[in-house]
């Protein structure tokens, strides 16, 4: 920078000023003129800022303007603090609700609730926001005031800074998006840092062309959501939501994660449209963890089957799911050992604890799976012989007949009082006053019994002199399953089918279309997807066939609703446990009145034989407590006596005689000299063993 000098003497004489060569590509400032004590620095200061204000203007405007643009936008965002979203869900959970009165009343409450908060939010943020604008402002016309200079120019360049900063490109050479986490480690590569990266990743993904850069944008900002981030989406005019969604491998690979990281899904909010659509990534690749998590069902006594529905588990970002199957009937399907018989297991131990449901129980395969359910359910049916497929086709004309019962009592009560049935339901009020609850059929592989069915010929005409030699046992099964969900819907009825080879001879198109609810564990591709969940599920972004083989317990739920599916982490329940669940059913339903059918006749063979159990374990107390290792039935009967006076007392040596026969402790025996007879007969502690080892 030039500096004028001046002679040491003061003279009249022109002031020389030196004036080095410039160069062209730095702009010199040259000060002329007067030499004026105290002029020259403040001159040259000022100078300066208007060449830096006009550089700034030129070099950052561009930056500063997309970054108040930034500001702003992130402003409205916490502004909105996702509550619109959340009232429009529990608006559409509301229109939902088809006559719940109870379910209506507490959505209404709720979103009473979340308008009140929004409203208080609003006001707290707006009042915030005015605050600081105050301060921010009276300090910029404090310093405008005052004039001074230095003031003035950090004041500019803090305007400019402040924009320029939020507004800087967030990528890496040649519009590399550079990914990391919040605090720039890569530990987490799928966190991208901005609109620009994101975008260039669906460019990537062949989501959309480089053309379409501009006209894609991000409704609000991307921001962290649960164990990971997500962002809302919206593309160029006249691009759909669902040729995004059926993207979502290519986008896993653009943004370096794997396909179970991501999740796509249309935008069903309120501002949501056919073309936009949410993305939640995860930074985990499996963001659902190992560990299992205990059933909440394993700490409740009772549970409200039509209240309260199915807890089932935790969705990724920590969100607990309710499975609400009162009104329809559900199909789950998967690949075998990933998770299905723990699922159908939630659904049976909630209808347990409910003593008002009535459950009926068939499967292709005998096994322990289902044991437990003897001791509540109504009707049980194992195995794929033919017996076994006529036994299930019984009883599910049986439920039929049944369900229509229910109907036409609905229908009588619509023309006496319609008030009372105004939409044609039945209602928890009604249940009670009819004396019964809602019905659940559970059967378990179904391809077994289907498979078992198709090399059979039914009779449908009950006329025994027809000619009529059947039809396809498979084709009578599958129509009937279909017919009493068609039937049962209004009439409290519901069904949980469950098979283990979703392809199109395990899941009939016909069953699959009158499930209304559908979920599915890890498949192979996505032909499989859609057999079970249907075409619409997997185009709007369901995918069980990217689930990790890792992931098991992982189900890709559809309730059928406009909210479209979620993707979430069953609750874990062990046999030993579901049978201890399913004793309290029992009993619950021996108190309330309602034990029926196949579980009080099981229950009663099963009593006895705790019964004798009991007995065989008393006799050979006393006579260990005796001393002894064999007794007449005179003295075995005394000794019983003075140790249970509450079972034994009143009891003859006849009557114990025939009890330990039922045992299978058998007769008295020779049991040598005692109780001064040669050979006495009575019973041994070998005999008694022997029996209790039965």
């Amino acid at each position: 920078m030039a500096t004028p000098l001046y002679d040491e003497t003061p003279t009249d004489g022109p002031t020389l000023t030196l004036v080095p060569n410039a160069v062209a590509t730095v702009p010199e400032i040259v000060f002329k003129g007067e030499a004026e004590p105290g002029r020259s620095w403040i001159e040259s200061a000022r100078t300066v800022a208007g060449h830096t204000n006009r550089i700034a203007t030129v070099a950052l405007l561009p930056h500063t303007v997309r970054g108040y643009r930034e500001l702003g936008r992130r402003w409205l965002n916490r502004y909105r603090d996702d509550y619109p979203q959340l009232i429009a869900s529990a608006g559409q959970a509301l229109r939902e609700a088809d006559g719940d009165v109870n379910l209506e009343g507490r959505l209404k409450e709720r979103r009473r609730e979340l308008r009140a908060e929004y409203r208080r939010h609003r006001r707290n943020f707006a009042g915030k926001s005015a605050g600081v604008a105050v301060a921010v402002g009276g300090g910029v016309t404090g310093a405008a005031v005052t004039g001074s200079l230095w003031i003035d120019l950090v004041a500019a360049l803090g305007m400019y800074g402040v924009g320029a900063f939020h507004g800087r490109h967030r990528g890496g050479p040649a519009g590399e998006p550079v990914l990391g986490d919040s605090q720039g480690s890569p530990r987490d590569p799928a966190l991208v840092r901005g609109e620009a990266d994101l975008v260039t990743a669906l460019i990537k993904a062949g989501i959309i062309s480089e053309a379409q850069r501009d006209e894609t944008h991000l409704v609000g900002i991307i921001q962290p959501a649960g164990p990971g981030w997500t962002a809302t989406v919206e593309l160029p005019g006249g691009m759909k939501a669902s040729s995004a969604i059926s993207k979502a491998e290519e986008l896993g690979s653009a943004l370096r994660v794997k396909k179970s990281q991501v999740e796509l899904r249309a935008d069903f909010s309120e501002e949501g449209h056919e073309g936009r659509f949410v993305l939640w990534v995860a930074n985990e690749a499996n963001p659902y963890g190992i560990q299992k998590v205990p059933s909440v069902l394993l700490a409740q006594q009772v549970w409200n089957f039509w209240r309260d529905g199915v807890p089932l588990g935790t969705d990724a970002r920590g969100v607990r799911q309710i499975l609400e199957l009162v009104w329809g009937s559900i199909l789950l399907g998967g690949l075998p050992d990933y998770g299905k018989s723990f699922l159908a297991r939630l659904v049976a131990a909630a209808a347990a604890l409910d003593p008002y449901l009535t459950v009926h129980v068939a499967t292709g395969k005998a096994g322990p799976d289902w044991a437990g359910t003897k001791q509540f359910a109504h009707s049980y049916v194992a195995g794929n012989t033919p017996e076994k497929v006529l036994a299930f086709l019984d009883l599910l004309n049986e439920l039929i007949a049944d369900m229509q019962k229910i109907g036409e009592w609905l229908e009588q009560l619509s023309e006496e009082a319609p008030e009372r049935c105004p939409e044609g339901k039945l209602t928890p009020e009604l249940a009670e006053e009819l004396k019964r609850g809602l019905t659940l059929l559970i059967v378990d592989e179904l391809q077994e019994l289907l498979d078992a069915a198709a090399m059979m010929k039914i009779k449908t005409d009950d006329d025994p002199e027809s000619k009529d030699k059947g039809r396809n046992g498979k084709e009578v099964l599958v129509e009937t399953i279909a017919r009493y969900i068609r039937v049962s819907r209004y009439a409290g009825g519901m069904a949980l089918l469950i098979t283990q080879r979703p392809d199109a001879s395990s899941v009939p198109t016909l069953l699959r279309e009158v499930c209304r609810k559908r979920a599915c564990f890890r498949v192979k591709g996505a032909p499989s997807s859609r057999m079970v969940l249907g075409d619409d599920a997997v185009a709007a972004g369901a995918a069980p066939h990217m689930l990790l083989d890792s992931q098991k317990g992982v189900v890709v739920l559809d309730q059928g609703g406009e909210e479209g599916h979620v993707t979430l982490k069953t609750d874990f329940m062990t046999i030993p446990e579901f049978r201890e669940i399913c004793l309290r059913g029992r009993q619950l339903r021996i108190d309330a009145g309602t034990l029926s059918g196949f579980a009080a006749e099981y229950g009663k063979a099963d009593l006895d034989a705790a019964a004798r159990k009991v007995l065989l374990d008393d006799c050979l107390a006393v006579l260990e407590a005796d001393g002894v290792d064999r007794a007449r039935t005179k003295r075995l009967l005394e000794l019983l006596i003075a140790y249970r006076p509450d079972r034994y007392q009143g009891m003859t040596e006849s009557t114990l005689q025939g009890r330990l026969r039922d045992a299978e402790a058998g007769g008295t025996r020779k049991i040598g000299a005692l109780d001064g007879l040669t050979n006495a007969n009575g019973y041994t502690r070998e005999q008694l063993t022997e029996a209790l080892s039965k």
